[in-house]
């Protein structure tokens, strides 16, 4: 079709009416779904799966003509010209048998236990690898459990959980006295305890603030090993502090699970034998709450890790053994000379660490990372190698000291949230190849472009809908930026297969990320993520593993109704587009939003509500039988 250049500015093509009735149709579905109400799913549902605005037009097929781009005129070579043959239907994805509804596929419970147990090796990443890896994939959509409903909005999640999201009692029992969490019929409640806090999170955070600056905006960023439930990053939120929470999938069943879906950063993970997926001198502090870890085992490798991810002038938190060991060995059924042996290890590494014991409070410990170079450091430390200091991804740990930063490259913050908008120092220092402060701040006005033009799409980006967002290949962290609000965090995550290692940079706006390879799955369960955001993600990939792959893994980590929002150039997106008609979402493809004869084009989805009990429900009606099994790896 040729651009209509000569014709009456007031006339209007038949095609053009199509188009409006098309956006017309897309905009009341996705208005429908962002007003229904919260802990929902039924007439969300209702309005994207049943299409009752669109279902007798024929102009609400979710191709590309439809939602108004004429890749024919301006992107020769497409493959929408009407001309061509029709293509063959793309691939139907089965529903995964229920009994996947958590399914892991990195941290998979069989295959843990074929690993090491010496320094938690097998409660690391484990995925299928080698030449079967194809075949050990699940080529299924994985269900939400029957009863799924929409979580609560924040900070209401923070205290419940509705039951049928993570249908696990195991922790009221074993943690009832600790206050971690309490099954209350529909909901789950979570009352702010822990382990070493069982009056309350608040209260334990209060007495931390004694020492640690939490109120000046000079601690934003917090990593707690170990974290349970995460409560003490459930209420460090509501000081502005953001905290990296992780624990193990072990027998503390659910844990992290419990605090995704109360809307509390985290991750599956352990600190064991590889390097934590983090640059250094990323967090303001780093908290142990009883988390198990054997600080003073492995020649002090432990502490040191903390040490290479730990700012200069940051805080590390030891609650609970040995600290005040005095007092409370009996409680902890150890012997005094255990505790005292044990203590006197962590204190020595401290000290070749140069870390300044500043206080004890009851059992906790405080210590903080010289902001200058160690004087004394004693002569047998051993210092890293430096070749990259990013490299970390599946990384051995090592027992060594990594030393200051290079002039510059570790230079002081601004209090948050001054940071997230000041350049960062690791840019002002040359430190990130082709950044200057005058590109990265130009950087950041391209995300306000960009997110400004998704806001028309999607007016409630910046409103509770949206808790747990991630963003697949984040940059310097612009789109997190330029979207902040107190009512939301973002995951955002720098592929190892990125030209530049930008999460430092990220760390220093006072956000959080993490490396990862989408070749793999990530370290999370299923329905973690209200929305995901992608540029160029399946540019970067798209020879290194297949694009279905990733595909299924952004499905298995988004919440039914949950948002796609994607970049990339407009060939590979309609093979996106076309690829996820089998997996049950609903597009909407877009312009560029400085012209139409941009190849980079954006790509909005919306996954259906589905749960495996509809799906039981409906594979009986038509067949007679069962889903149990589909996509099993049994």
């Amino acid at each position: 079709m040729a651009n209509n250049k000569g014709g009456s500015p007031g006339a209007r093509s038949p095609l053009s009416l199509v188009v409006a009735m098309a956006l017309c149709c897309f905009f009341y579905l996705l208005g429908a779904w962002q007003r229904s109400g919260y802990g929902k799913g039924d007439a969300i549902a209702a309005a994207i799966n049943h299409q009752a605005a669109c279902s007798d037009n024929p102009s609400s097929s979710s191709s590309s003509t439809a939602a108004g781009l004429t890749f024919e005129t301006h992107h020769g070579g497409a493959s929408t010209n009407a001309s061509s043959s029709s293509p063959a239907p793309p691939e139907i994805f089965p529903a995964c048998a229920a009994s996947l509804a958590d399914h892991t596929p990195c941290h998979d419970q069989d295959r843990a236990m074929k690993f090491p147990r010496k320094n938690m090796v097998y409660r690391e990443r484990h995925c299928p690898t080698g030449a079967a890896a194809g075949d050990r994939r699940l080529r299924c959509l994985v269900p939400a459990p029957a009863g799924y409903v929409t979580p609560f909005p924040w900070p209401k999640s923070r205290d419940y959980v509705p039951f049928a999201n993570a249908p696990y009692k195991s922790l009221t029992v074993e943690k009832a006295v600790q206050n971690w969490v309490q099954y209350e019929g529909a909901v789950f409640r979570f009352p702010g305890g822990g382990t070493q806090f069982p009056k309350g999170a608040d209260e334990y955070i209060d007495r931390l603030a004694t020492v640690v600056p939490f109120n000046s905006g000079h601690v934003r960023t917090v990593l707690d090993t170990g974290c349970g439930v995460a409560s003490l990053g459930a209420y460090l939120d509501s000081r502005g502090v953001i905290a990296m929470s992780f624990a193990p999938r072990d027998s503390h069943e659910a844990q992290v699970q419990f605090a995704l879906e109360r809307g509390v950063p985290a991750f599956i993970g352990v600190l064991g034998s590889i390097k934590l997926p983090f640059p250094p001198r990323s967090f303001d502090m780093a908290h142990c709450s009883r988390c198990l870890i054997p600080w003073g085992a492995n020649g002090g490798m432990y502490m040191m890790e903390i040490d290479r991810v730990l700012r200069p002038g940051g805080y590390w938190v030891l609650s609970g053994p040995p600290i005040n060991w005095k007092a409370n060995h009996k409680a902890w059924e150890r012997t005094e000379a255990d505790l005292a042996a044990e203590q006197q290890r962590i204190e020595e590494y401290a000290a070749v660490l140069c870390w300044e014991k500043v206080t004890e409070i009851n059992e906790i410990g405080i210590w903080r990372k010289r902001s200058e170079p160690c004087p004394d450091r004693p002569a047998e430390a051993r210092a890293c190698d430096e070749a990259n200091q990013d490299d970390v991804w599946y990384k051995n740990m090592e027992a060594c000291i990594r030393p200051p930063a290079g002039a510059g490259a570790g230079g002081e913050l601004q209090p948050f949230p001054a940071r997230l908008t000041a350049v960062p120092p690791r840019i002002m220092s040359g430190s990130v190849p082709g950044f200057t402060a005058e590109s990265y701040e130009e950087e950041n006005r391209r995300w306000e472009r960009h997110v400004a033009a998704y806001k028309k799409v999607n007016y409630k980006l910046n409103t509770e809908r949206y808790r747990n967002i991630m963003d697949m290949n984040a940059g310097v962290g612009g789109f997190a930026a330029t979207i902040f609000s107190p009512k939301a965090w973002v995951m955002n995550v720098v592929p190892t297969a990125a030209e530049l290692s930008t999460l430092g940079v990220v760390y220093e706006r006072g956000l959080i990320g993490m490396y990862h390879d989408w070749c793999e799955a990530f370290s999370t369960y299923p329905r973690t993520y209200d929305l995901i955001h992608g540029n160029g993600i399946f540019t970067l990939y798209k020879d290194r593993c297949k694009m279905e792959d990733i595909l299924l893994e952004m499905d298995r980590i988004l919440r039914p109704e949950g948002t796609v929002i994607l970049r990339d150039d407009v060939e590979i997106l309609l093979k996106v587009q076309r690829t996820v008609q089998g997996m049950r979402w609903k597009t909407l493809m877009a312009n560029h939003e400085d012209s139409p004869h941009i190849r980079e084009k954006v790509l909005y989805a919306v996954k259906r509500y589905w749960t495996a009990a509809s799906e039981d429900s409906e594979e009986q009606k038509n067949t007679g039988s069962t889903s149990e099994g589909k996509g099993s790896e049994e």
